[in-house]
């Protein structure tokens, strides 16, 4: 085989893992991260948040990896173009590196600590076992589990309590008061994408748990400031999404699903301001939100 061949099949191979990965949503996963970080009155440096970004795309892209290969029956019936049915890889590998991906997520857990002289946070440990625990059963199991889309928000909420415990308790009030509003977020976001193969939304009111966000914002609404106006364009946002589900013609699910999960990021800008969190890094989070939106159109979201 020629060296160009070679290097088109590496080439290949990659995209095949990028594809795997959705790493499009990525981005979502660090603000989850920083916002993580912040409201555990922790301030982000180099030798925390690097590790514990690296740690949970791990546990990200390990995810993912797995819901494929969990789903590759499924797939050769609904959706043949993806990367198993379509025999760009075999499910053993896929299934090998998704569960490497989670080894790999826990181990980094424990570096930050570890480089500054002291044991690993038993917290972020347990957090990071449960975290990969969850992860295995949702992929496991969404598609019989009618509870699938709380088994979800489970996961991003488990994000917000490692970052949190990697430097200080995940217990403080900010903490579980973000997790409780994300995971709101997410059980309707994971709703609608398990309506993806149907021409239309079976039920519309888990939809209103999207609706946590802004009911829990709503205090500083009237002044202006950072928090109302990331919360007008949460708003904005989440409504310009749900239109795709509920419309009668041009109706998109999988476009309403990619533009709610870029609008976690959005989601971290408005909680980080809300605990009055600098600037700085609000403005991360849109960045987050804006780079998704850019990676999305290039590598399938879902």
């Amino acid at each position: 085989m020629s060296e160009s061949s070679l290097n088109a099949r590496r080439v290949l191979r990659w995209r095949v893992y990028l594809q795997l990965g959705r790493v499009s949503n990525l981005p979502t996963v660090w603000t989850n991260t920083l916002a993580g970080l912040i409201l555990a009155g922790g301030t982000p440096q180099t030798q925390t948040l690097l590790p514990l970004v690296a740690s949970l795309t791990f546990f990200y892209t390990g995810g993912m990896f797995l819901n494929d290969a969990f789903d590759h029956r499924y797939d050769r019936e609904f959706r043949p173009e993806r990367p198993i049915p379509s025999g760009s890889i075999g499910a053993a590998e896929v299934y090998a590196l998704g569960f490497l991906q989670l080894a790999l997520g826990e181990a980094l857990l424990a570096l930050p600590a570890l480089t500054a002289g002291a044991p690993p946070a038993p917290e972020a440990m347990l957090g990071g076992l449960a975290l990969g625990l969850v992860i295995v059963y949702y992929n496991y199991r969404h598609k019989s589990d009618p509870l699938s889309p709380l088994v979800m928000a489970l996961c991003r909420a488990l994000v917000y309590f490692v970052a949190a415990a990697t430097v200080a308790t995940a217990f403080s009030r900010p903490v579980l008061y973000g997790m409780a509003v994300l995971s709101c977020y997410l059980i309707g976001l994971t709703y609608a994408a398990k309506q993806e193969n149907l021409q239309a939304v079976k039920n519309l009111w888990p939809l209103l748990f999207l609706a946590a966000p802004f009911l829990y914002a709503w205090p500083v609404v009237g002044r202006l400031s950072w928090e109302s106006l990331l919360f007008v364009g949460l708003l904005c946002w989440v409504v310009y999404a749900v239109s795709f589900l509920v419309r009668r013609e041009g109706r998109n699910i999988p476009h309403a699903v990619v533009s709610l999960i870029a609008g976690i990021s959005l989601l971290d800008g408005v909680l980080i301001a809300r605990i009055g969190g600098p600037p700085v890094w609000i403005v991360a989070a849109l960045a987050g939100f804006a780079l998704t939106l850019f990676f999305q159109r290039y590598i399938s979201g879902t």
